[in-house]
C-alpha cells in the first residue's frame, strides 16, 4: 500500500507523525511525504519519498502579513497574522500543490495531521480515504473560532461539505495521541477515534556520557525550535543554576550557545540534542510548553516547569499543572527566583512523581503505531 503522510514544516507538527510513518514503512508500505523543502531532509533520511507541498510556516505568515500592506513581522499583528495564515494560506497552498501530486502517486490513504486541513481536502477533492493526526488535546480552545471560519469560507469554494465542529479533522477518522485522562473525550464524542500511543520522535545523534552517568539530578532546559531567546533561556539558567543538579540546555537554532557562554560549571549549553533519549535520563524538564516536549516528557514521567510563550503552549502549561504533573509559571511570574524556588520543590514532591508515573504508565499501555498500520490498510479499502 502507498501512503501519502503531510504536515505543516516545523518539528512540533512533524515529529508526532513519523513514528507511524516508520511503522508503516517497516511492515512494507511505501511512504511518500508531503512538506515544504525546508524538511526534505529530515523525512528522506527515514527512507521515505519526499515531495514539495505547501509553504513554510514563516513563508505562511508573511504572505498573511502582505494582505495587509506589510511583510515583516509585526507583534501588534501576530493573532491575526496566525489566524490567516494557518485558517486559509497554508490550506491553500497544500491543495494546490497537493491535486498533482496526488494524481501522480495515487497514495490508497493520506494521513494529514490536525493544523494541515489543505492536505485533508485535497485527499477529499481526489476521492482518497484520509486520517487525521493529532498531537495534543482537543476541545474547543485547540482552533480559535475566526480561524475555522476562515477554513470554512475555502470549504464552501470548494464545494465540501464537513461535519460541524470537525473543520480541521474534516470528519476523517482521528488518531488519538494523547492519554485519554487528559483528553476532553466528549468534545470526541462525534469523531471517529483510534486511540494510538505517542512515541517521541528525535533524529539520531550522541548524549554526552556525563548524562547517562550523572549523579546529581539532571534538569533539562529548552525553548524549542520557535520560541527560544537569550534572556528567557538566560532568566531560566540564572534559577536552574542555583539547584544542587547538573543543568543541560538545549539552546536551539535561534541562539548561538556563545550568546549564553558565561554559566556557572553546573551548566551544560548545546545547540541540540536528542531529547526523546535525553528525556529517559532527566528529572526535571522546564520547557516552552509546546505539544511534543509536553506529551514527550509524560511519557518518559518526568515532572515538568512550564514557561509558556504563545501558540497552544498555555493551555498545554495549565494542563501540566492541574493535573499534579508539574507547575507553571507564566508573564511576569517568571523570575530566576521562582523558577528555582519551583523546579527544586517539583524535584522532590512525591505527589507530583507519583502523578508521573500514573500517566507514563497510562500512555505505555496504549496502543503502539505497529499496531495501528493494520487499521490504516482497513480504512484503505
Amino acid at each position: 500500500m502507498r501512503i501519502l503522510f503531510s504536515s505543516l514544516g516545523s518539528h512540533g507538527h512533524t515529529y508526532p507523525l513519523l513514528p507511524l510513518a516508520i511503522s508503516a514503512r517497516e511492515q512494507g508500505h511505501d511512504i511518500v511525504y508531503a512538506i515544504d523543502p525546508g524538511f526534505h531532509p529530515t523525512v528522506e533520511k527515514l527512507g521515505f519519498t519526499a515531495v514539495d507541498a505547501g509553504l513554510s510556516i514563516g513563508d505562511a505568515f508573511r504572505q498573511a502579513n502582505e494582505l495587509h500592506g506589510t511583510p515583516e513581522f509585526r507583534r501588534d499583528m501576530l493573532r491575526q497574522t496566525a489566524v490567516e495564515a494557518f485558517g486559509s494560506v497554508l490550506p491553500r497552498a497544500f491543495v494546490a500543490d497537493l491535486e498533482p501530486v496526488l494524481l501522480r502517486e495515487r497514495p490508497d490513504l493520506v494521513v494529514f495531521e490536525i493544523v494541515n486541513p489543505g492536505a485533508g481536502l485535497a485527499a477529499l477533492q481526489a476521492g482518497i480515504p484520509s486520517v487525521c493526526h493529532g498531537f495534543g488535546k482537543m476541545d474547543e480552545t485547540m482552533v480559535p473560532e475566526a480561524m475555522s471560519d476562515l477554513l470554512l469560507e475555502y470549504v464552501a469554494e470548494l464545494g465540501i461539505q464537513v461535519p460541524h465542529g470537525q473543520h480541521f479533522g474534516l470528519g476523517a477518522p482521528y488518531l488519538d495521541v494523547f492519554p485519554p485522562s487528559l483528553q476532553d473525550l466528549s468534545y470526541l464524542s462525534d469523531f471517529d477515534r483510534i486511540l494510538m500511543r505517542p512515541i517521541p520522535f528525535a533524529e539520531s545523534g550522541e548524549l554526552p556520557e556525563w548524562v547517562i552517568e550523572h549523579r546529581q539530578p539532571l534538569v533539562y532546559l529548552t525553548f524549542g525550535t520557535a520560541f527560544a531567546n537569550p534572556d528567557l533561556l538566560r532568566t531560566a539558567i540564572a534559577g536552574l543554576s542555583r539547584l544542587d543538579a547538573e543543568v543541560l540546555v538545549a539552546s536551539g537554532p535561534l541562539v548561538d550557545p556563545a550568546e549564553l557562554a558565561d554559566v556557572p560549571g553546573n551548566v551544560h549549553v548545546l545547540p541540540w540534542v536528542p531529547q526523546a533519549d535525553l528525556l529517559a535520563h532527566a528529572d526535571l524538564v522546564a520547557h516552552h510548553g509546546g505539544s511534543g516536549t509536553t506529551i514527550a516528557a509524560m511519557t518518559h514521567g518526568v515532572p515538568q516547569l512550564v514557561l509558556p510563550q504563545g501558540a497552544d503552549q498555555f493551555r498545554n502549561a495549565e494542563l501540566v499543572a492541574s493535573s499534579g504533573l508539574g507547575a507553571q509559571l507564566v508573564g511576569e511570574a517568571f523570575t530566576a527566583d521562582a523558577a528555582r524556588e519551583i523546579a527544586q520543590k517539583l524535584l522532590r514532591d512525591n505527589d507530583v512523581h507519583a502523578a508521573n508515573a500514573r500517566i507514563a504508565a497510562e500512555i505505555a499501555a496504549m496502543p503502539h503505531p505497529d499496531e495501528i498500520v493494520p487499521k490504516l490498510v482497513e480504512l484503505a479499502g
